[in-house]
């Protein structure tokens, strides 16, 4: 059985093109209240604006290196950041965004779940839900049975879905960071210059194989976190997934059916936006 049969992520592709069309042209509505969803990645923060109906009106991103594995490592630089792109969303529809979600790596609420709270809070946001970056991006993906594996700057996160609850949530980290820690060193590049090489596509294909090694140690974490479960089919999602071909050598190692979205950099924040409420969460 192929995989489009078991799962259909028509509603995924449909609606991160639609999130794509607005970041560039936001549409302006006369909704009641809009639902953002802000995701502080370790090399990415987006921020994905719905309307009252939960329909995608704007949005924005900025590369930066205020996270790192998972954890805020520069405090007051992530809430300009958040704060810069809230008021660049808000000029850009002529309203206030006042209600936010927010998610995490699974597994760190204990660790870090506090500082993301207090970024979304100190940039202006009231905040209505905290979730797992995995869970999250389900919102979209709509899985029933299966896993959903977040490859982002610096961890692989993994939620595994049993009748569309999730079982089981695990983090670890290597992500894109190590990725880019590579490439630096095989080519001699600053690491930042590294990290802009890795996200054009045109250089994809050459980079494939010199990332393989760390790629198959992604494929082991997957191993790892899905042992023991019934995980018929996996979705990729996270920045780091946009790499051309990650999702062949990651099927080749851990023989299960991989399945990646067109962009998965925006599926995270979209299912972050879609979780957010006007419930102010209680703290």
């Amino acid at each position: 059985m192929s995989l489009e049969k078991i799962v259909d992520f028509e509603y995924c592709d449909s609606l991160v093109a639609e999130f794509e069309k607005v970041i560039k042209k936001p549409k302006l509505t006369d909704s009641s209240v809009y639902y953002t969803g802000v995701d502080l990645g370790t090399a990415c923060v987006v921020l994905a604006v719905l309307d009252e109906n939960y329909n995608p009106v704007a949005g924005a991103y900025r590369y930066a290196d205020v996270v790192k594995d998972g954890m805020v490592v520069d405090y007051i630089g992530a809430i300009n950041i958040v704060r810069e792109l809230k008021k660049e969303i808000e000029e850009k529809l002529k309203t206030e965004l006042i209600y936010a979600a927010a998610a995490i790596p699974p597994g760190t609420d204990s660790l870090d779940g506090g500082a993301i709270k207090n970024v979304v809070q100190a940039a202006g946001f009231e905040l209505t839900n905290l979730l797992d970056e995995p869970t999250a991006a389900n919102q979209v993906l709509k899985i029933k049975n299966g896993a959903v594996v977040d490859i982002g700057g610096g961890t692989t996160g993994t939620s595994i879905l049993k009748n569309g609850e999730v079982i089981s949530v695990a983090d670890e980290a290597t992500g894109g960071t190590h990725f880019s820690l590579v490439i630096s060193g095989t080519y001699r590049k600053a690491f930042k210059e590294a990290d802009e090489y890795k996200r054009d596509i045109k250089n994809h294909k050459e980079l494939l194989p010199v990332l393989k090694p760390v790629i198959e140690k992604v494929a082991y974490i997957i191993n790892n976190h899905i042992k023991g479960y019934e995980v018929d089919n996996i979705s990729l999602v996270g920045g780091t997934a946009c790499l051309t071909g990650i999702e062949d050598v990651i099927q080749k190692n851990v023989k299960v059916n991989v399945y990646k979205p067109k962009n998965p950099m925006f599926v995270t924040p979209l299912g972050i936006a879609l979780s957010c409420t006007q419930e102010i969460l209680d703290l």
